[in-house]
């Protein structure tokens, strides 16, 4: 049996584990900064970044390596040697060789690895600013799979409230029993969009964190995003030919160019200059000797690789050309897309003022007996669909401004990160 000291002991040791679990569970989730603050966070946790910033470091490297000269070669041989005389009439020279590289290989290749550290630059600021535009309609995702879980939460206090008067009219005598019953099934329905909601809320948060490269799991979204949906961003008039997308293709193409000519280069020979000193044993005399040499093009000449490099070219022109028409058809929609996405956030959100007015008025009607269930029911139903649209309507409004910003190449929502 245990002591009332050794009893209490263990009741503060549980307290105080239970305690240590309550403060370690919380460490595990956080809400989310304001979608600004998340966005410069996100540029040392983001996977994405992470890889873009990789590249460019591995097309640098690559670059200062495109600098370096071959090597000299050092050797030293033996001459004129066997087993009976030993070293004594032997020749014995040492030597330094040289590659001379022809036809502009170097200068071709620093060149190519400028163009390359240009072009990874490039597919940087369009990783950026994709990443900035993934991430604000994840944001506004799980914002928005917040707030129609909200709604679905009140459209479930909505329908027991609308049961319960149900039930007190059939009670009453002043409603049939299929009322009641189709209340209670009204009920069950809201249930069941509670729950969908829940795991359509949860999707959009494991989203985000994984999008934002968060530590933690985010769980809540305390500054809103979508309530500045209405606002007008400043952003820079978007053009084709300085969208992101199109820079990195043309950088591309300049490095595919550069390459060309690398290849070219290698089918002319390079020349190996050696010197040396040969020391003659027998002799006892001394020796300088020199040498060039270069490879004769008969079976290679490089012309598989310099096809293959013309081919690429050919194709990151294809790429080039591709973007750009990419760029101007997004230029054209984009301004319109905001425009189309304000007007219908305005009318949703009047919609959603009709609707709770129609709501107020016909659960008023009901309630005095002049309704029937069904018409609150479908008016229930209308206040429900007008809340989902102005959520839809804001989501949209910041996509397209997201979209526009994205094109000029900046962040979404008017700052830099």
């Amino acid at each position: 049996m245990l002591s009332p000291i050794a009893g209490n002991s263990r009741r503060i040791l549980a307290l105080g584990l239970s305690l240590q679990a309550l403060f370690a569970g919380g460490a595990l989730a956080e809400p989310a900064p304001p979608f600004r603050e998340l966005l410069r966070q996100a540029q040392a946790t983001a996977p994405r970044l992470a890889e873009a910033r990789a590249e460019i470091a591995r097309a640098e490297g690559l670059a200062r390596q495109a600098r370096a000269i071959p090597n000299p070669t050092v050797g030293v041989e033996v001459e004129n040697f066997s087993a009976s005389n030993g070293l004594q009439i032997a020749e014995t020279t040492a030597s330094v060789e040289q590659t001379i590289e022809l036809g502009g290989k170097r200068s071709a290749r620093i060149s190519a690895g400028r163009a390359d550290v240009e072009a990874a630059r490039r597919r940087a600021a369009r990783v950026q600013a994709d990443y900035a535009f993934d991430l604000a309609a994840a944001y506004a995702e799980a914002e928005g799979a917040e707030r129609r879980l909200q709604l679905a939460t009140e459209g479930l206090e909505l329908a027991q409230e609308d049961a319960r008067i149900a039930t007190v009219l059939v009670e009453a005598g002043r409603e049939a029993d299929l009322r009641r019953v189709q209340a209670q099934a009204a009920v069950q329905a809201a249930r069941a969009g509670v729950d969908e909601a829940k795991a359509v809320r949860a999707t959009a948060f494991s989203n985000l964190t994984a999008m934002a490269g968060a530590p933690a799991p985010i769980t809540s979204i305390p500054a809103s995003l979508l309530d500045e949906a209405g606002r007008v961003f400043p952003a820079p008039e978007p053009s084709p030919l300085t969208s992101p997308s199109y820079l990195a293709a043309e950088a591309e193409r300049e490095a595919a160019a550069r390459r060309v000519r690398v290849e070219g280069s290698q089918a002319v020979p390079d020349v190996t200059v050696s010197v040396g000193v040969r020391r003659i044993q027998g002799e006892d005399a001394t020796a300088m000797v020199a040498g060039v040499s270069m490879p004769f093009p008969i079976f290679d000449r490089n012309r598989g690789n310099i096809s293959a490099a013309r081919a690429e070219l050919s194709a990151a022109e294809a790429r080039l050309n591709a973007a750009r028409l990419d760029a101007e058809a997004a230029a054209r929609s984009g301004v319109a897309r905001v425009t189309a996405a304000e007007t219908r956030l305005v009318a949703a959100r009047e919609g959603e003022r009709t609707a709770e007015e129609a709501y107020r008025l016909t659960r008023l009607g009901y309630e005095g007996g002049k309704l029937a269930l069904v018409e609150l029911l479908n008016a229930r139903r209308a206040l429900t669909e007008a809340r989902t649209q102005t959520i839809e309507a804001a989501t949209e409004r910041l996509s397209a401004q997201a979209a526009l910003a994205r094109l000029a190449g900046v962040a979404p929502f008017g700052d830099q990160p």
